[in-house]
């Protein structure tokens, strides 16, 4: 594969590329410039995050799912990387999988599921 004059520049130039070919809508040449910088600097979760959302916004769902699993192995708690796997496993069909990534999505964000006035949990049989 040749490189292009986006892949050129310090990381920080392409940075500002890649997130200017992103905002544009050019997921697929962002997703080309951000792949070196992942490679370059493999514990930078920010450019990582952003190759995910290329990929996905690319519908290359499978190489989403694993830039947001390696995100979330170096931050567990990153919210963004949990709803953006549960989304990405819904658009593969994968509902089951997806649905626990998605509750600690809303869990970080500070959405809990309703609890109903008699203080009993959603779902809870009133203790039977």
């Amino acid at each position: 594969m040749s490189t292009t004059y986006y892949e050129f520049g310090t990381a920080a130039d392409r940075w500002d590329r890649a997130r200017m070919f992103f905002d544009s809508k050019e997921y697929l040449t962002a997703a080309r410039i951000l792949s070196g910088l992942v490679e370059e600097e493999p514990e930078q979760v920010a450019p990582r995050l952003l190759l995910a959302r290329a990929y996905y916004h690319s519908a290359q769902l499978g190489r989403a799912e694993e830039q947001l699993r390696a995100v979330l192995e170096r931050d567990p708690v990153e919210g963004y990387a949990r709803l953006m796997l549960g989304r990405t496993l819904e658009r593969q069909g994968r509902d089951a999988e997806a649905a626990p990534h998605l509750r600690m999505a809303a869990a970080f964000a500070g959405e809990f599921p309703a609890v109903p006035s008699d203080g009993t949990a959603a779902g809870d049989a009133g203790g039977r």
